[in-house]
């Protein structure tokens, strides 16, 4: 298993913790992220996503195994909430310490 880089671990951090200025402020300004399809950009589109999808849905992550590809960070986390709940992966692009790239694929 690949360590978790310290941007996806303040990504799961501030999911559980509910702290939705430091899950934002972990995304850079340009992020892509797409959740089965629907698609969200930047910073106020990672705040939209979290508020109807995840802390707003009181999600809370466990992490059961990181994989490298390539670029990219596969998370594949345990998800509890009043949304989603189940096992799904989740792609991760990381630029320095922010998260340029988020996505949750069916």
């Amino acid at each position: 298993m690949t360590d978790l880089p310290a941007p996806i671990q303040t990504f799961i951090d501030a999911t559980n913790r509910g702290d939705t200025e430091a899950f934002v402020a972990v995304f850079t300004d340009d992020a892509h992220l797409e959740d089965w399809g629907r698609v969200f950009r930047g910073q106020e589109g990672a705040r939209s996503w979290n508020a109807s999808d995840n802390i707003g849905k009181r999600s809370h992550f466990d992490v059961l195994g990181v994989e490298r590809e390539g670029d990219d960070y596969v998370v594949t986390v345990a998800v509890t909430g009043d949304g989603f709940t189940g096992t799904s992966p989740i792609r991760f692009a990381v630029d320095g310490d922010r998260i340029s790239g988020m996505v949750i694929a069916p």
